[in-house]
C-alpha cells in the first residue's frame, strides 16, 4: 500500500460531494468554509469542482508530500477512499505517478 502523506492524488482528482449532516453546523465536523451547497442536502468540498480539482484542505504537492488540514473530520467520501484500490489507482495515473503493485 502507498504512503497517503507522500501521494495525495486523490484530492486533487476528483469531487468530493456529502451529505449536509457532515457539516458542522449541521451536527457532522466538516467545516462550513471548506465546503459548498450544492443543494439543501448535498454539499461539495470547496476546490474539487475547480478545473483541475484540488481539494482547499490539501496542502503540500502531489506525489512527494501533503497533508490533509481537516484530516480527523473529513467527509464520507474521503474515508471510503482506499489506497491501492482502482480510484486510487486512477488517481495516481492521472497525476503521473507509478502504478501501485
Amino acid at each position: 500500500m502507498v504512503d497517503c502523506l507522500s501521494c495525495g492524488a486523490c484530492c486533487a482528482c476528483f469531487r468530493v460531494d456529502f451529505s449536509v449532516c457532515e457539516t458542522l453546523d449541521a451536527g457532522g465536523s466538516v467545516p462550513q468554509g471548506l465546503a459548498v451547497a450544492l443543494t439543501p442536502n448535498i454539499w461539495r468540498m470547496r476546490g474539487t469542482d475547480h478545473a483541475p480539482p484540488r481539494c482547499a484542505a490539501l496542502t503540500g504537492k502531489i506525489g512527494v508530500r501533503v497533508a490533509c488540514g481537516i484530516y480527523e473530520w473529513r467527509p464520507s467520501p474521503c474515508h471510503e477512499l482506499v489506497s491501492g484500490s482502482p480510484t486510487c489507482q486512477r488517481a495516481r495515473l492521472h497525476h503521473g505517478l507509478t502504478r501501485l503493485n
